[in-house]
């Protein structure tokens, strides 16, 4: 008699626990199954079962926190009803099929710490509502098909430490914005069709540790002022419309400031 009673508690604490996931954060997961052909996942969901026994789904306090479905065969797009799974904190889609548009229902997500979707094949701009994710540490959306500028919001992501936007086909300049990304050590915008000068903005990033900006159509000099950088170790600038070609410097912070502090190869630019 004893174990039945207890199994019939466990079921009974188990469907309360179920039922305290509110209806708006299932509809959200039902809605990026439905749009992203769940049924032909590597991993797919029984949806008659738990949303706490869903493959790449975090549950806490009956709150949806993370959702991490990488590498998991994910095709067609991602539905604006992602903006309703507000107690997220990393939500990580990469190494799928997933095409269409970024959603801009993605900045409502304001708990999120880690947005990565690359490696897909999104196309259309970045939203800058993204700029909205203030408490965002890592943002990346490299490998797409991803076009237009680089929204200047995305320099009010203060707590931002890797920004990751290679592999894409964006243009424009690089906003001086991101000098604002004091908390930034990681800056990777490789492979795009980025013009204009490197910002002498850049200079403010304190705990940079890696500037990539190889492979696109920036112009001038190598900016003298990136010499207060005392964290970076990796400068990589070659194959873009620059003065000259320079070498990149990979892990190694001696010959990065060598590489900086040879005066024929860089510049003094004043602030407006």
């Amino acid at each position: 008699m004893k174990t039945i009673k207890l199994t019939l508690l466990c079921l009974l604490v188990s469907a309360f626990a179920v039922a305290n996931i509110s209806s708006l954060e299932k509809e959200a997961l039902l809605a990026i199954y439905s749009s992203t052909q769940g049924e032909q996942w590597t991993n797919t969901w029984d949806l008659s079962e738990p949303v706490t026994t869903w493959y790449g789904v975090t549950v806490e306090n009956d709150k949806v926190v993370a959702l991490d479905l990488q590498l998991n065969n994910l095709t067609g797009t991602l539905p604006q009803e992602i903006g309703n799974l507000k107690y997220l904190q990393n939500l990580n889609l990469g190494f799928n099929k997933i095409a269409g548009t970024i959603p801009a229902s993605l900045g409502l997500l304001s708990n999120l710490n880690t947005l990565e979707l690359f490696l897909n094949t999104f196309e259309g701009t970045i939203p800058s509502e993204l700029g909205d994710l203030k408490n965002l540490k890592k943002l990346a959306l490299y490998s797409n098909s991803l076009s237009g500028s680089i929204p200047t919001s995305l320099g009010l992501l203060n707590k931002l430490e890797s920004l990751e936007l290679g592999s894409n086909f964006l243009t424009g300049d690089i906003p001086v914005e991101l000098g604002r990304l004091i908390l930034l050590k990681k800056l990777s915008l490789i492979d795009n069709k980025l013009h204009g000068y490197i910002p002498t903005e850049l200079s403010d990033l304190k705990q940079l540790e890696e500037l990539i900006l190889s492979e696109n159509k920036l112009v001038g000099h190598l900016p003298i002022q990136l010499n207060n950088l005392s964290k970076l170790n990796t400068l990589m600038i070659s194959d873009n419309m620059m003065a000259r070609e320079y070498v990149s410097v990979i892990d190694n912070k001696v010959d990065v400031k060598k590489a900086i502090l040879n005066i024929e190869d860089t510049y003094v630019v004043e602030r407006d």
